[in-house]
């Protein structure tokens, strides 16, 4: 009979227990009738799914995280008690039991799983009460509470995951193999925590673990190193196949999540690097793989970076790059570049929003993104932040005694730190003493994030502002934490829709709904619209029969030194 391919069939599918197999990454490759009945699935819904899309969240972590990677070095995990979710959508007490088969005769592997129904499973707990009462008759106990304080030695008790010396238990045993080690870390994390509660911080972590589970692959680790990082092991046979899982894991993060009743937008910024499978670098890996995400937040946040050993010396750059732009700010090294900012209804100037740049001496017209979130980290964001400030003001106050420009505002970027800084009210005023600028022709933008670490203080400085005839505008609006909150606490002239909702106008109909919801709102509390990164007439068509009041972006100009504004406005 075991030569007999139907016959060995029939014992499969009518088996009592419930049979799957699966290939090496998890996915469904047989079921038998027993599980489909018992579970009220579809053999063709179930087929090349992963398997632990079949557990709840809990469950899901806990297989994905110690007994995929078990069965990965073992060869085997028994009597795992978990739920089965079934096409009901009601959860089934379960007892799995998982093999893997070795290649032969080139055949990749294959993992066999059986799954006890609750019956089986009941019989298989009495079996283990009664053992139970045998190990306290004996000295196991000793021995069993032991390893449970190891386990809980090595376990994050939010997530399940492994903690970071659960982590480096993983990281030795990582040989064999070219893996990818992914350092995440999700940026803006303790506002979550500060403007919602640490309850909703940890279900925003929790969230993310359940995401990052469901991306990689059976056996990969996924573990939670500190508060708001993560680490991913996963297999990659090179830094490209690194790459596109962090880009994965990073599409995967910034979809929205509800939190305390508001929707939140997360994103993370990502450090991947490639261990080879000798001994000993996977820990190195990971170190390079943090020195890459800190890359990715110096670089703006929510991005990828891969440490790429040919040519990679990230963090002497940056040391480097920091004590020249320390050097450059009192030497005059910065510049102004201005991005005009263009009413819809009748294509006449606003006014340009003043945006920094770095001339230096060796690298040439440095963009924002290669120096700004290094100001912010080192501190040194006061200075450049006091400097953008000066400069715009005076450029504006020239302008105001120019017919051609004399209406045109100036919009400047505040950072976090400076609007935190007890000083801000006292430097605005100072400027506009000093270059006599009539203070309407002032506005200073700051972005949701940056309102949530202190909102009180926030408010009362905007406020201060405010009465001084300083206009706020909200950069970003939309991606932050809390957005619609914030045009009743703060006082607010205008909100700036992000540019990537303006990307996706008349093509993505949720960024087009959003969009219009933007418009909408803003002008059911007053505030004017301005669209940031507008690059075709299509995308300003909408915008105008949407009501949006203002647009800016590389369809009328790219950021431009004063001398070629005043020629591109003088040109209209």
């Amino acid at each position: 009979m075991n030569d007999d391919p139907s016959a060995f069939e029939a014992l499969f599918q009518q088996a009592p227990c419930g049979y799957l197999t699966t290939d090496a990454d998890g996915r469904v490759t047989r079921v038998n009738d027993t599980f489909l009945h018992w579970s009220g699935h579809r053999r063709e819904d179930l087929l090349g799914s992963a398997f632990n899309r079949l557990l709840p969240v809990g469950d899901r972590i806990l297989w994905s995280t110690h007994s995929a990677p078990q069965l990965s070095t073992t060869g085997t995990v028994s009597e795992v008690v978990v739920e089965i979710v079934g096409a009901d959508r009601v959860r089934r007490p379960a007892l799995v039991t998982a093999t893997r088969a070795p290649v032969t005769d080139g055949v990749p592997d294959e993992v066999r799983v059986v799954v006890f129904s609750a019956p089986e499973r009941r019989a298989h707990e009495r079996e283990l009460v009664a053992a139970l009462h045998r190990a306290e008759e004996s000295d196991d106990r000793r021995a069993a509470a032991e390893t449970e304080s190891r386990r809980r030695a090595l376990q994050d008790p939010l997530t399940g995951l492994p903690n970071r010396a659960g982590l480096s238990v993983h990281l030795e045993s990582a040989t064999g193999t070219s893996v990818g080690v992914l350092v995440v870390d999700l940026d803006h994390f303790a506002v979550v925590n500060e403007s919602l509660g640490v309850a909703a911080g940890d279900e925003l972590l929790l969230t993310v673990a359940e995401r990052l589970c469901a991306v990689v692959r059976e056996g990969a680790v996924v573990a939670r190193s500190s508060a708001d990082e993560f680490v991913v092991v996963d297999r990659c046979e090179d830094l490209d196949a690194a790459r596109a899982l962090a880009e994965r894991l990073l599409e995967e993060l910034t979809a929205p999540v509800v939190l305390a009743g508001l929707e939140v937008v997360t994103s993370a910024s990502i450090g991947a690097a490639l261990a080879a499978p000798e001994p000993g670098h996977a820990d190195r890996a990971l170190h390079d793989a943090g020195v890459a995400m800190q890359r990715a937040k110096a670089r703006g946040r929510q991005r990828v970076e891969v440490h790429d050993p040919r040519t990679d010396d990230g963090a002497a750059d940056r040391l480097r790059l920091l004590g020249e732009l320390r050097r450059g700010i009192p030497d005059g090294q910065l510049r102004l570049h201005h991005q005009p900012q263009v009413r819809v209804h009748d294509g006449r100037i606003s006014g340009v929003e003043a945006l920094v740049r770095w001339q230096h001496p060796v690298r040439g017209l440095l963009p924002p993104s290669e120096f700004i979130d290094l100001a912010e980290q080192s501190g040194l964001v006061r200075e450049l932040g006091a400097w953008v400030l000066d400069a715009a003001v005076e450029q504006a106050a020239r302008w105001a005694r120019d017919p051609e420009c004399a209406t045109v505002e100036v919009a400047v970027n505040l950072s976090t730190r400076q609007l935190t800084d007890p000083g801000l009210v006292d430097a605005v005023t100072g400027a506009l003493a000093r270059h006599r600028l009539a203070a309407h022709l002032l506005v200073l933008e700051v972005t949701e994030t940056a309102l949530a670490v202190d909102p009180d203080a926030a408010a009362a400085t905007l406020a201060t502002l405010k009465d001084l005839g300083v206009g706020v505008s909200v950069d970003d609006f939309g991606t932050g934490y809390a957005s619609l909150t914030y045009l009743q606490r703060f006082p607010v002239d205008e909100l700036k829709i992000d540019r990537s909702f303006v990307t996706g106008l008349g093509v993505n109909a949720s960024d087009t709904a959003i969009v219009q919801a933007c418009v909408q709102l803003a002008r059911a509390v007053g505030v004017r619209t301005v669209a940031e990164g507008v690059e075709t007439e299509e995308q300003r068509r909408l915008l105008a029969e949407m009501g949006c009041d203002v647009v800016q972006g590389y369809l009328f100009s790219r950021p431009v030194e004063a001398a070629a504004f005043q020629e591109w406005a003088r040109a209209r």
